[in-house]
């Protein structure tokens, strides 16, 4: 589909009117800072909130309530005739929308689908609602904190790789002539979500999702940081003794689907980064 392009300062009919029509139907992806956000919100944990209210296994809000005129289900959030239940912990989705926001050479991108602006057909009373720019309507959303912890999860999705990269170029792995890493590396990304949360298991998707670490602090920033060296300190853990090459070929499956689930949940295509990071692998003399 077609995107329309947008800066800071282009100026838009971006004042909601909180009519509720965008909170069904949707996908909406979840990082660990925004699941904890929720459940803060919600006033329960954030295993309750993740198992009650999330799909596989956190990485997506569940919409399973009562459907609109479209036949389109509600988001597990939304309470008819009030809004949403959980407004101030809403996740970047959320606030972004319509507009969807893109990371390239270190710099956000806006964007919405289509050429006429998503809004004006469902809610078309926002034409008659103040204009606002991008900026504005960002400001108003309060975004920035969620911008932050969606750029630093980012960079944990990338660490998580890189581990499954040494296991299999750094540890003889690679040049042992093992061909099935690889391969898996591609079959990960094309997996359905529930069958890659499957293959990592129980285990490393609540040290994911679920990280061990106080939760009074407002930082998403020291947050995904302390959850990086969480998950880098349990890889060394459970990975600094292996030896023969099916623990490593193991291991390295498990940390780069790891990525990969991350990935979705940051609303990335986990396809072409499993792609992208095959083709990494092998200019560095991995094989498939």
């Amino acid at each position: 589909m077609q995107t329309t392009k947008l800066n800071i300062d282009s100026i838009l009919p971006l004042t909601c009117s909180r009519a509720g029509t965008c909170c069904f139907g949707k996908a909406v992806m979840l990082n660990p800072w925004e699941l904890l956000c929720f459940s803060k919100e919600k006033k329960i944990s954030t295993r309750e909130f993740r198992d009650l209210y999330c799909e596989f296994d956190g990485i997506k809000l569940r919409f399973d309530g009562k459907p609109d005129k479209k036949g389109q289900n509600a988001c597990s959030q939304y309470v008819a005739g009030f809004g949403c239940s959980v407004h101030l912990g809403r996740p970047l989705a959320c606030r972004l929308y319509p507009l969807g926001r893109q990371i390239q050479f270190d710099k956000a991108q806006y964007i919405f689908e289509g050429e006429k602006f998503p809004c004006l057909t469902d809610c078309a009373e926002v034409l008659q609602l103040p204009k606002m720019s991008v900026g504005e309507y960002l400001k108003g959303q309060e975004a920035e904190k969620f911008e932050k912890a969606q750029d630093e999860y980012l960079i944990v999705m990338q660490n998580i790789a890189d581990i499954g990269f040494e296991l299999l170029l750094d540890s003889g792995l690679s040049e042992s002539g093992d061909i099935e890493t690889l391969a898996l590396w591609r079959i990960m990304g094309n997996e359905a979500p529930e069958v890659l949360a499957e293959r990592i298991g129980k285990e490393w998707i609540d040290y994911l999702m679920l990280p061990e670490i106080d939760d009074s602090n407002e930082n998403p920033t020291i947050f995904a940081q302390k959850h990086n060296e969480l998950l880098l300190l349990k890889a060394q853990e459970k990975f600094g003794t292996i030896k023969t090459n099916e623990e490593l070929h193991k291991a390295s499956v498990l940390m780069i689907g790891l990525a990969l689930h991350l990935a979705r949940g940051l609303g990335a295509d986990p396809k072409a980064i499993s792609e992208h990071w095959v083709e990494i692998a092998k200019s560095h003399g991995a094989k498939e």
